[in-house]
């Protein structure tokens, strides 16, 4: 915000503001990009091979790995479908009721020229040659007219009853033949050869197929018999020989090598579109989360950069720990990122990131849920435990309880699995604990960083700031006791206030010790440092008093400087009164002036500014006039203090030094009613109460009370 920007209270346009948030989060995402795409060394030496390569080395397994061997899994899925049996249709009685109708009207047409007296035996022979669905041989046309009459009707009952038998039965197309060679077997041992030769030729022809392929029911059963395979388990111990020497490489040999990630990946434009799109749908998901519910974050380009930052550097820890790591990944402070977070710009804020965080490493980890939820629920207990952090040790505890989230995660995903062994268990564990040392460990660091190069200040940085042995404080108490005593009422006026509206209660009464400070440099131009009777203003012209007044607010900036006091209490020195006139040596100025106030120039007896930026600094405004006023008028009733109260905020209201710090209304009434209890407190000696008149007694009642 530039200088002139600052003493207007005017913020930067909205279309400049929506420009920088993109160019920050732009560089964010470019930097994460760049992350995610360079190989990061490994130690580890991989191998580029493909199948039908052969080693030239013994390939041993770098650590205890179990997977699923799709390829093996496959081999035993297919060897298992491919031995299902085709599936054929059950026998249809259709087709067997149609062949028996056929070879009947056969046998009674061979009946009928038997029968034929009339007809020569030359002219039988050309009869039976003339059928055409069946292939009368000469020696079967002799045998058939050979049979007596009590023969054929043997052999028309029997063919009748072979065709039934071998039909009732399953004939599928491929063994037809077989069916038809098996027709002598089937006739009566009570007809002679001859006899039973005649019915097999009789019948041979009309032996069809009445069973047929189901080829959907067949895939069927061959899929249910696939899915029914567990999947094949591949399992290597540390040292142990993959691939020996001079051996050909097989795909199932390859797909070892990448469970154990010796496999040296190939350098696909896929992997680079896929690690774009995930920083992209992360970044965006963090974004829609801070338009919903925290809008004014990207009107800070401090806070921006200040997690940006903080999301690139775990996101590089994790990409240096993570991947082709046994141990090294759950060592990774993910619950410090969430407290650093925390501190800064709430719980809610921290979970989300955590949970982000946590699929990215996800991804890293190459798909491993079982990181992916450690990271997860490290960052959520951490953030939800750590609280408002107003204690060293709250760090700790946060820590210690993301260890024991871990360590329950840890046995959650390991005690089922049969590969592990109480050595690997009791490491994690170990690790899991280290954990939660390590990250408030790196929290604390980490704020000493970048609440330095960011300067961000914490609830705890709060409290040591506002003890009483403070150089600052102390000099003031020296050199203007009354202003003193001043920032002490006004930061219990503002602080209730706080309290009320869920406002940072911790950061007014602070930001209200130091924000007079500037008067302890010339304490006699103050009301509060004056002895009775002697107030120099009273020999200074208007605009030079207004200025000795107004110097303050510079005055108490450089002081902060040099004491080096965080921006949010410089921000409540600066802020407390806004673009405020002061307003007595400007209504002198305009007395002097004969009323004409075009003759005064406003902009020597107005404030720097800016006006107040947060919902803290603008409660310290409210609670400096207040309690000014109070002073001043020394109310002497309840009324009094309310028309206190209700003519400060309805004038900084007014003036519009309220628009720009988030108050809502019901705050602003919250905080009215706040600042008249805790006045009523002040000067409860002083406040005069209607008395109440004694009750008038009847004459039975003063009797009563004489006897």
């Amino acid at each position: 915000m530039s200088p002139s920007e600052s003493r207007s209270g005017q913020r930067p346009g909205a279309a400049w503001r929506l420009g920088r948030s993109l160019i920050i989060s732009g560089l964010v995402v470019a930097a994460a990009i760049v992350i995610l795409v360079v190989p990061v060394f490994s130690s580890r030496e991989t191998f580029e091979l493909s199948a039908g390569d052969v080693t030239g080395v013994d390939i041993t397994a770098p650590r205890s790995v179990t997977y699923v061997s799709q390829i093996q899994t496959d081999i035993a899925r297919a060897a298992a479908a491919n031995a299902v049996a085709e599936v054929y249709d059950p026998p249809d009685s259709r087709v067997t009721r149609q062949q028996v109708a056929r070879i009947q009207r056969l046998l009674d047409y061979i009946g009928s020229v038997r029968a034929d007296s009339f007809s020569s035996l030359e002219q039988k022979y050309s009869d039976l040659a003339a059928i055409t669905d069946f292939l009368m041989t000469p020696d079967l046309a002799r045998s058939l007219l050979g049979l007596s009459d009590e023969e054929w009707a043997a052999v028309q009952g029997e063919t009748i009853s072979v065709v039934e038998r071998v039909l009732s039965g399953q004939v599928r197309d491929d063994r037809v033949e077989e069916a038809q060679n098996r027709l002598p077997a089937l006739v009566s041992v009570s007809l002679s050869e001859e006899q039973a030769s005649v019915v097999a030729e009789l019948a041979k022809p009309y032996i069809v197929p009445n069973s047929f392929y189901n080829d959907a029911a067949t895939q069927a059963a061959r899929q249910a018999a696939a899915e029914s395979v567990a999947p094949v388990s591949q399992s290597f111990v540390q040292g142990q020989t993959v691939i020996g020497r001079g051996r050909v490489i097989t795909e199932a040999d390859l797909e070892a090598l990448a469970a154990l990630g010796l496999l040296r990946p190939e350098a696909r434009w896929q992997n680079a579109v896929s690690n774009v799109i995930a920083i992209l749908l992360s970044v965006f998901l963090l974004a829609l989360y801070m338009r919903r519910f925290h809008p004014n974050f990207f009107d800070s380009p401090r806070r921006m950069i200040y997690l940006g930052t903080l999301f690139l550097v775990f996101l590089l820890a994790a990409k240096l720990m993570v991947p082709e790591r046994p141990v090294l990944p759950f060592l990774f402070p993910s619950a410090a990122m969430s407290m650093l977070v925390a501190i800064v710009l709430g719980p809610n804020v921290a979970i989300t990131m955590a949970v982000i965080l946590s699929a990215l490493v996800g991804y890293i980890a190459d798909g491993r849920l079982d990181v992916t939820i450690y990271v997860a629920i490290g960052g959520i207990v951490s953030a939800l435990t750590l609280g408002r952090a107003e204690r060293l040790n709250a760090f700790f505890w946060a820590g210690l309880a993301a260890a024991l989230a871990n360590v329950g995660i840890i046995l959650v995903f390991r005690l089922p699995d049969p590969s592990s062994d109480t050595v690997g268990i009791a490491t994690l564990l170990g690790a899991s604990l280290i954990n939660g040392v390590f990250s408030a460990a790196v929290t604390l660091i980490g704020f000493f960083v970048f609440g330095n190069l960011f300067d961000i200040t914490t609830s705890l940085q709060l409290i040591e700031l506002g003890r009483p042995n403070h150089p600052l404080l102390q000099f003031v108490l020296r050199e203007a006791p009354g202003t003193y005593q001043h920032s002490l009422q006004v930061a219990n006026l503002a602080e209730q206030a706080g309290e009320q509206i869920g406002a940072d209660t911790v950061l007014i009464r602070v930001g209200a010790l130091f924000h007079d400070v500037g008067k302890a440099l010339h304490p006699a131009y103050f009301v509060e440092n004056q002895i009775e009777g002697e107030n120099p203003h009273d020999y200074i012209p208007p605009d030079l008093s207004a200025q000795y007044i107004i110097q303050h607010v510079a005055d108490g900036l450089r002081l902060a400087e040099r004491h080096r006091l965080p921006g949010v209490i410089r921000a409540c020195i600066a802020e407390h009164h806004g673009i405020n006139l002061t307003m007595f040596q400007y209504r002198r100025a305009v007395q002097l002036a004969e009323g004409d106030e075009s003759k005064v120039d406003t902009s020597s007896f107005r404030y720097p500014g800016p006006k107040p930026q947060t919902r803290e600094t603008a409660l310290l405004m409210l609670a400096d006039g207040c309690e000014a006023k109070s002073r001043s008028d020394l109310p002497r009733t309840v009324e009094d203090i309310e028309r206190i109260v209700k003519t400060i905020i309805d004038g900084r209201l007014a003036a519009g030094q309220l628009d720009e710090c988030g108050l809502t209304l019901h705050d602003i009434s919250l905080a009215r009613e706040s600042f008249i209890e805790t006045l009523k407190g002040f000067f409860h000696s002083r406040l005069k109460y209607p008395e109440e008149k004694p009750p008038t007694l009847t004459e039975e009642e003063v009797l009563m009370r004489k006897t």
